[in-house]
């Protein structure tokens, strides 16, 4: 720790503290997290779920995490800096986000849950605390909940704040998956909107009652197994007809509300995943989700996001043709071999010996397939019966003196898709790209004349 110099306390909950800090050795602005509780083991540190967790990830909406530091038995983890939180955005905003900005972030945020989902995690804590802003950027963090999707049962009960805590979940059900962050971002998503909580419990029978009060209550061919549910642990089920959604949020589109009433619905199976939300209406104006990503055996590739908007048309309209030039991403978790070049006495390790990082980054570098090039059609020059001979310097010059210039219509371009936009966002590449990925600018190619 001594190579950070702490700066000041940006947020303190139930498990510890954030520190805003400054990276000696190059200045890098980082976030802290000092843990309240002590450890006194390496082993038990890796352990955690929030270390597992983020070891396995790399992707532009998600919190990097830099640097895992046990000394003196204190656990801190260094993250890369964001500056506020979703949270801190709305508490004290009188004047409503604009669509296209909720449709910015959400975008982003599904492009996230995408990923982590196909890595084999799911959150169980979103809420707009825990999705950070940078800069029109988002990313998830707190990853202190998360579970493996494979992980056996039962779950425990708690699993998030309750007002976006999903049905099943409120009715203890002892399985459920990744569906539990849909309906959070259900949740989410409308609250973005109005700047007020869609589900607003005082309690557990509360929530329910608000839930029922806004979607109506489930019945037997809406959610049959919520209802066994509900007489297992002896509840009933308030009769409430519901409210439409376009009621409770009349500036948001058709598109928004179809994607919300999705989302929140009982029935988890119903429920879109992420990679389904990213091909909704609502998003249309967003980047194109490409098939690599839609595939199911395709678990790293991912689609750009929509903070890149500004990235790509600065460039060339010419170097997008529907997939990045480069989808592989970078691992860029340290080493164990450049923790173990520091001061001695502190233990400043993230892989240690465990051989399931390298192994996801192998099958992950198999399973992205190299998207095609894009090469301009073929052009009809002129030719000579002398192709393929050595020309000098002045024969090449006196061919082009001698060369004339027709009329021939030049043979039609390709037709590209055109690129989809973010609504109207003109944000800043590089906090999107950092260096975790890069879009790589269009390809240059060199024209010869020949006869």
């Amino acid at each position: 720790m001594e190579r950070y110099k702490i700066i000041k306390e940006v947020g303190n909950g139930t498990f510890g503290t954030v520190w805003r800090a400054l990276n000696k050795q190059n200045g890098e602005v980082v976030a802290i997290k000092k843990m309240k509780k002590k450890y006194y083991s390496w082993e038990e540190c890796i352990n955690l779920r929030e270390v597992k967790s983020l070891r396995k990830m790399n992707h532009p909406n998600i919190v990097k995490l830099k640097e895992v530091i046990r000394e003196n038995d204190i656990l801190y983890f260094v993250f890369e800096y964001m500056e506020c939180n979703l949270y801190q955005l709305m508490k004290d905003r009188a004047k409503l986000f604009s669509e296209s900005e909720v449709r910015n972030w959400c975008f982003q945020v599904f492009q996230g849950l995408a990923y982590m989902h196909q890595r084999g995690y799911f959150h169980r804590d979103l809420k707009p605390e825990n999705l950070l802003v940078s800069k029109h950027i988002i990313k998830i963090a707190d990853f202190g909940l998360a579970r493996e999707i494979s992980s056996r049962p039962p779950y425990t009960e708690y699993v998030s704040t309750r007002w976006y805590r999903a049905p099943e979940v409120l009715l203890q059900s002892p399985t459920y998956g990744s569906a539990v962050d849909m309906w959070a971002m259900g949740a989410i998503m409308a609250e973005l909107l109005t700047l007020s909580p869609l589900f607003p419990g005082s309690s557990e029978a509360d929530e329910i009652y608000k839930i029922c009060s806004v979607i109506g209550s489930p019945t037997e061919c809406v959610w049959a197994y919520g209802l066994k549910l509900s007489g297992a642990i002896n509840y009933q089920f308030p009769q409430l007809a519901g409210v439409h959604l376009s009621a409770l949020i009349p500036s948001a589109s058709a598109d928004a509300i179809s994607l919300i009433t999705t989302l929140c619905s009982w029935d988890p199976c119903k429920r879109p995943t992420a990679l389904e939300a990213l091909q909704h209406p609502f998003f249309q104006s967003c980047f194109y989700v490409p098939p690599s990503l839609r595939s199911r055996a395709a678990v790293a590739g991912t689609p750009p996001s929509a903070g890149s908007r500004g990235a790509l048309e600065q460039k060339s309209a010419r170097s997008y043709s529907g997939s990045l030039s480069n989808p592989k991403p970078r691992n860029n978790l340290p080493s164990v071999k450049s923790y173990a070049s520091l001061s001695s006495g502190v233990q400043r390790k993230l892989e240690m010996n465990c051989p399931d990082a390298t192994n996801n980054d192998k099958s992950m570098k198999s399973s992205v397939k190299q998207q095609p090039r894009y090469r301009p059609p073929a052009r009809n020059w002129p030719t000579g019966n002398h192709i393929g001979k050595a020309l000098t310097i002045s024969d090449t010059a006196e061919k082009f003196a001698n060369m004339k210039v027709g009329t021939v219509k030049p043979q039609a371009r390709q037709s590209l898709p055109p690129p989809m936009k973010a609504g109207g966002w003109h944000g800043q590449s590089e906090w999107f790209l950092g260096q975790s990925q890069e879009i790589l600018p269009g390809r240059t190619y060199s024209r010869k004349v020949v006869g």
